[in-house]
């Protein structure tokens, strides 16, 4: 067996902010090759510990430690770019380099003009991650990669990042992301590190696993503590050496036996208020803006305790489509019909704009000072409050001291305290901690109204939802019965087939290549394949200005139908070329990188 090559050594490090301890005196290794994902509650200091180790923040003591020469890249949770600075600024500069620009094609970045000032958070996430890869780090440190990543990015970075050899240390609550790219799990728990050498599920089985064994052997030590407790009491004051070395191991044992799991959750304790036979109907409903069509002679009807989640890439729609439903953003065309028992409970991706200067209880206050919980029960603002782990103390901290994931958990606090019967959630699991997601799956699952899901978190909605809406774009919504991975084996099954039957490489002939490329990435380059390599740059380069020039035609307005349509065809097929070449380009980039 190989000896490990560290990286990266942390070693005793203590962070604190004002009176509060973030970590103390905690250590690990990251060895080469290794992926780690760290996993801790929210406002234990993740996104802190990343930011120390990459140089952006100070810390109050203990060491890091790095190889000589280590090339680092950082994504932050929220990057930010001044407004004015375009994408070619940023990461092109006057080289074009080409490793960046395919890696913003699979990015779906490719208006290298666009200022920042124009981007939404997912784009400039997307550039970011970008100029990240870019730099060919040996360390790559990632604060949360899949927040704002739609499905499609998601599933190209997950498959990008599980082939690399490179180093990686990240955070992330996307549980299938941690179980399919890391081979290594930190879990922070209270200052104490406990290190896993497998992935999530691996993780989550050995943490079960340590969790019983202690719960054991405090039951032992409880068992024996009470006869020495006995012993201790009969004995008198003056004792011999063995009496003194038998209290000497007492105190030991009592240590043990008062030990405690600290296993603090989110309670969610609400009740849905009753919810009749009639829900919500949609009918024909139609909106556009501009050319660009969101819905196009919609209709559903919802049915009782109905579980529906919304998928599809970002800009297709599904934001818009919950306003729509909302009513908080007119519609062309069409009628929606609500129930009258219907109480609509709506946790926005842009959150609640809580005051910086106002207290988490006066929050909560604001809202109600008494949660129903049905039959007769009720919580004060300060109860609930604590089953969303926000102690007596922290309710009396200023919602500015609060970090990202603290905020969305209050936010949920105030969606869900006013007993709604149909919930719609706009990407909920942003910035949760992976125990607040796990309580709010279970309490979704069992809830006794409506649910409506915009999620790019897999296994959240795999959870959740027992059928689908998918939005194609261009006004195309596809209805699927069962969950998104139920849609994706779906989808993948079709696509195959419709491959075969144009004679198309088959897919698992594609799979079975990147295999064998993968358990090849130690060796270099053969001659052909440099060759290959290198010619590539050039096609793809002539694929590029060949596509620019077609988008630029296709906009005219001066073209016949006729070229209309030939030229579209043409640009479907230039599109898929230019796809296949810059995977390719990129499989041998990272070889020729090795």
């Amino acid at each position: 067996m190989a000896t490990p090559n560290p990286y990266l050594e942390v070693m005793a490090l203590t962070k604190r902010i004002g009176e509060r301890v973030l970590f103390h005196d905690i250590s690990f290794t990251i060895n080469e090759k290794e992926h780690v994902g760290l996993i801790a509650k929210n406002g234990t200091g993740k996104t802190t510990l990343l930011s120390i180790i990459a140089g952006k923040e100070g810390y109050d003591g203990g060491k890091i430690v790095m190889r000589n020469g280590l090339r680092v890249g950082y994504l932050e949770q929220t990057p930010t770019y001044e407004p004015l600075l375009t994408i070619r600024d940023a990461c092109l500069g006057h080289d074009d380099d080409l490793k960046t620009k395919q890696i913003l094609t699979k990015l779906k970045m490719t208006d290298y003009d666009m200022p920042f000032g124009q981007m939404s958070g997912g784009m400039i996430k997307r550039v970011a991650l970008a100029q990240v890869l870019e730099q060919d780090p040996d360390l790559i440190i990632l604060d949360e990669p899949t927040n704002h990543l739609d499905l499609e990015m998601i599933e190209w970075l997950e498959k990008y990042l599980a082939n690399t050899t490179k180093s990686i240390l990240m955070v992330t609550h996307d549980r299938y992301f941690l179980d399919r790219v890391c081979n290594s799990i930190i879990e922070m728990d209270d200052s104490t590190i406990y290190s896993y050498d497998g992935n999530y599920s691996y993780y989550l089985k050995k943490r079960q696993e340590r969790i019983d064994n202690l719960n054991d052997e405090i039951t032992r030590a409880n068992n024996l503590y009470r006869t020495e407790l006995e012993w201790m009491r009969r004995m008198p004051q003056a004792r011999g050496h063995k009496a003194k070395y038998r209290q000497d191991a007492f105190y030991e044992l009592e240590k043990v036996a008062r030990q405690r799991i600290t296993n603090e959750q989110v309670e969610i304790q609400t009740s849905a208020s009753y919810i009749g036979s009639k829900i919500f109907e949609a009918y024909d409903l139609c909106k556009a803006f501009g050319d660009k069509v969101i819905l196009k002679d919609f209709n559903y009807i919802f049915s009782r305790y109905e579980k529906m989640g919304i998928v599809g890439n970002n800009g297709a729609g599904k934001t818009t489509f919950i306003k729509l439903l909302l009513g908080e953003i007119p519609l062309d065309k069409g009628k929606i019909s609500i129930g009258k028992t219907v109480r609509f409970g709506y946790y926005s991706q842009e959150g609640i704009q809580f005051r910086d200067n106002q207290k988490v209880i006066d929050a909560v206050r604001d809202i109600a000072e008494y949660v129903d919980l049905g039959n007769g029960q009720r919580l004060s603002a300060s109860q609930f409050l604590q089953n969303f782990l926000f102690s007596p103390k922290e309710q009396y901290n200023y919602i500015e001291k609060l970090s990202g994931g603290e905020r969305r958990r209050l936010y949920l606090c105030t969606v869900l305290m006013t007993s709604p019967n149909f919930l719609i959630l706009d990407e909920p699991t942003n910035d949760l901690d992976i125990i607040t997601l796990q309580i709010l799956e279970e309490y979704l699952r069992s809830f006794k109204g409506c649910v409506i899901v915009v999620s790019h978190d897999r296994y959240f909605m795999d959870k959740v939802v027992d059928h689908v809406l998918v939005f194609h774009g261009d006004g195309q919504v596809q209805d699927f019965p069962g969950n998104y991975t139920q849609y994706r084996e779906w989808k993948r099954e079709r696509d195959e087939q419709q491959k075969a039957t144009k004679g198309e490489t088959d897919k698992s002939r594609q799979n079975a290549y990147r295999e064998e490329n993968q358990s090849n990435r130690k060796r270099r380059l053969t001659f052909k394949e440099k060759q290959e390599y290198q010619t590539l740059e050039t096609e793809i380069d002539r694929l590029e200005t060949e596509k620019a020039s077609l988008e630029e035609a296709l906009s005219s307005g001066l073209l016949s139908s006729d070229e209309i349509v030939e030229k579209s065809k043409r640009l479907n097929t230039v599109n898929s070329e230019l796809d296949a070449k810059s995977d390719r380009w990129l499989e041998l980039s990272e070889i020729a990188d090795n």
